[in-house]
């Protein structure tokens, strides 16, 4: 098994493993069109010359990463390539200089292996704003958010759209 850097033709196959784990909820749920236009942030791992698992680095700044959408194929399971997934993505954001990377599980055990500690879903409001208020599970969600590196002092929030500055004034 080896990782490497998706490719657009990869984007069908990342979507049907993805949609794999999204009907049980152990994943959210991402249209073709959201991995096509992200594709660059996806790693996949290869076994083969066939694509077993996927996993992408999403850069918030370089305050914050998230590694999201982690999985690997149920006949590959078992065999190490999780981790090479999530080590191929640690690399990346090694290379961007990134200071935290987080994500959110609920599989703890298995990310803290690899030098993840438990955090506080609040120390992270980039992640919030970005997916967290648009997610169904918003207010009953059971995942575990995990950093590793420092935990951010600043967010990079978006600027509220015009029409709310007024309302607000």
């Amino acid at each position: 098994m080896r990782t490497r850097e998706a490719v657009l033709p990869d984007a069908e196959r990342i979507h049907k493993l993805i949609s794999t784990y999204s009907g049980d909820g152990t994943l959210l749920p991402r249209t073709l069109a959201e991995i096509c236009e992200n594709v660059r942030d996806f790693v996949v791992l290869e076994d083969g010359g066939e694509i077993m698992g996927c996993g992408a680095l999403h850069l918030y700044g370089p305050h914050l990463a998230e590694i999201r959408s982690i999985t690997v194929d149920r006949s590959c399971q078992g065999l190490g390539g999780g981790k090479r997934l999530v080590r191929a993505l640690l690399a990346q954001a090694r290379k961007h200089r990134v200071s935290c990377i987080c994500l959110f599980t609920r599989k703890p055990e298995f990310f803290s292996q690899l030098g993840f500690a438990l955090a506080q879903r609040e120390d992270l409001p980039d992640k919030i704003y970005k997916d967290c208020c648009v997610c169904p599970r918003f207010h009953c969600c059971d995942e575990v958010a995990m950093v590793r590196g420092e935990l951010p002092k600043f967010a990079i929030l978006p600027e509220p759209p015009d029409f709310l500055v007024k309302l607000q004034a």
